[in-house]
């Protein structure tokens, strides 16, 4: 396992033993069935390739409440009125539950972390008091930090947006949030820094000037590097793409829209895409899709691994079980190289009605075996099947030739024209998509 058991002044999962693989006949629901931390796929063991971490907001914080409803979970960790010293429950009970599963990677958002204070510097306080802890814990467990990041779109002064805010005072309020979750992370050592613009947006045209709140978010995420890497943050800054809710209209709406912008301000350097498959979904993408695309700009950062609801357009947020999503998604992955900074976060919860401390284990347990599968059967077609070759052929028109004048520049549209002319109606050539489908099942039911 990738960390050491720690558990505070009192135990918060008890009866739950560490996690451990069983192997695929096992029907223990609280063992794993497919992830073996140390088994090697492709050079490297399962947990370096899929760089699993919990998140700790659905995970510690959420209690089951929904817009028609209060929350149906009690948790030990969230009996004490004061807010500090509850903070420092949920802490212990997070990292005993981090090294019981045997992650090795959490993220967080700072009020997550810590609660909000009456003021800018009490907020700071409160959050720097909880960064010692969770150091300390750290220290004592093996575990690493993947993200942090700030939630800056919960607070009411933030319904009109954090950096893209018509106000200049709320953009200063989001400036320090960002500025204490960049020093915890920094503390932490976490690998990579995640922003999610879930206000960054408009819900009516008539009233927003998007050319400057566009120019101000390019000049906010600018200040937040040069601060970050003042202070000696060398990883990777994430943008966590999302089209819709709770804006009518996200700023960051999918991989390729933030790849411009990225490029556009001069800031692909410093950042990557944080891409999450619900967000894909909700922008009329697949999970694939978006990976791709980020993967191709060459800046696939880091995966919000989850699912949404194909009959709901809402972000469900469900632990990832679709085996074929995950094949899919490690196709990808390994194609980019695999993950450097970056991991898989489970930015999911468990359902209203899962009530049991046991189901935040099941549902993890689940989502990282999917994952597990998805990496084997990934790695099997890229070193075995004739996938890579088929897609090659293809494209065999542009590796020499015209076709790789055409590719490096060297012809114009007349050019073409002309080509068009001499060589008559092009034949027919079948794309095969059924042929490769089936493929994929044969490889997904023969990888073992």
């Amino acid at each position: 396992m990738s960390a050491k058991p720690h558990i505070g002044t009192r135990e918060y999962f008890p009866g739950i033993p560490t996690i451990a693989y069983e192997g695929p006949e096992s029907d223990n629901p609280l063992a794993f069935k497919a992830y073996d931390a140390g088994r090697v796929v492709a050079g490297k063991t399962m947990e370096e390739h899929l760089r699993f971490a919990v998140c700790y907001w659905h995970t510690f914080c959420a209690d089951g409440g929904d817009p028609f409803g209060p929350g149906t979970r009690q948790y030990p960790w969230k009996v004490k009125s004061d807010p500090v010293a509850a903070a420092e429950d949920k802490l212990d009970a997070a990292f005993e539950f981090f090294t019981k599963l045997g992650v090795p990677f959490w993220c967080f958002h700072d009020r997550d972390l810590a609660p909000e204070g009456a003021s800018v510097a009490e907020s700071e306080k409160w959050l720097q008091h909880l960064v010692d802890l969770a150091g300390e814990r750290q220290k004592s467990t093996g575990m690493k930090l993947l993200w942090g990041t700030a939630n800056v779109f919960s607070h009411p002064r933030y319904m009109n947006g954090a950096s893209t805010n018509p106000d200049f005072n709320v953009v200063t309020h989001a400036a320090a949030q960002v500025k204490a979750a960049l020093d915890a992370t920094v503390a932490l050592g976490g690998r990579n820094y995640v922003f999610w613009g879930g206000r960054e947006g408009y819900a009516c045209l008539f009233n927003t000037d998007a050319k400057r709140e566009l120019e101000h978010m390019g000049r906010f995420l600018g200040m937040a590097r040069d601060y970050g890497r003042s202070i000696g943050f060398d990883g990777t800054f994430l943008i966590e793409p999302k089209p819709m809710e709770p804006m009518y209209h996200q700023y960051d709406v999918d991989a390729q829209t933030v790849a411009g912008f990225l490029r556009e301000h001069g800031l692909a350097d410093d950042f990557k895409i944080n891409i999450e498959a619900n967000h894909a979904t909700l922008a009329g993408h697949s999970f694939a899709h978006e990976l791709q695309m980020a993967a191709d700009a060459g800046l696939l950062g880091s995966i919000d691994a989850n699912r949404g609801n194909p009959q709901n357009g809402w972000d469900t947020d469900q632990f990832p079980t679709d085996l074929y999503d995950t094949v899919q998604a490690m196709l990808v992955v390994l194609s980019d190289g695999g993950f450097k900074n970056g991991g898989l976060n489970f930015d999911a919860k468990v359902r209203r009605e899962s009530t049991d401390p046991e189901d935040l284990f099941t549902a993890h347990i689940g989502g990282m075996d999917t994952f597990a599968r998805g990496l084997l059967v990934a790695a099997n077609i890229l070193e075995n099947s004739p996938l890579a070759e088929f897609r090659k052929q293809r494209y065999a028109s542009f590796d020499s030739g015209k076709g790789r004048d055409f590719e490096n520049g060297k012809l114009g549209l007349a050019d073409l024209r002309d080509l068009a002319q001499a060589n008559g109606e092009p034949e027919k050539r079948s794309g095969k998509q059924e042929w490769v489908e089936n493929l994929i099942n044969d490889y997904i039911f023969r990888t073992k």
